[in-house]
């Protein structure tokens, strides 16, 4: 299994989540709203989070999960490199921008 399947059946394997396009992406969804898109073509995911599970996160290696370098990063937005990350990390960090979600945390 490649990368991007990984990922895809990680997020996919949450409760109501569903896959949808966005733009040239891929994204996942939870009562419509999206919690992560996957950019296949550079083997990177974007997950929201709150600003404190990112900063926890990152303290792990900023080469691995990073916040977005802009505006989007200071609101909780991730970067999660897929061929860095350790499974049982992108499995926990996946599963918390779900329920960022389906628990209504974000805006």
């Amino acid at each position: 299994m490649n990368l991007s399947e990984n990922f895809r059946n990680i997020a996919l394997s949450f409760p109501d989540a569903a896959e949808m396009p966005h733009f040239e992406k891929a994204s996942f969804r939870v009562k419509k709203k999206i919690f992560a898109t996957l950019d296949e073509k550079n083997g990177r995911a974007c997950l929201i989070l709150s600003v404190e599970q990112q900063d926890l996160f990152t303290l792990y290696d900023k080469s691995i999960i990073y916040p977005v370098p802009n505006k989007w990063g200071k609101q909780g937005w991730t970067f999660v490199e897929l061929g860095l990350v350790k499974q049982e990390m992108l499995a926990e960090v996946v599963e918390m921008a779900h329920n960022e979600v389906l628990l209504g945390k974000t805006k």
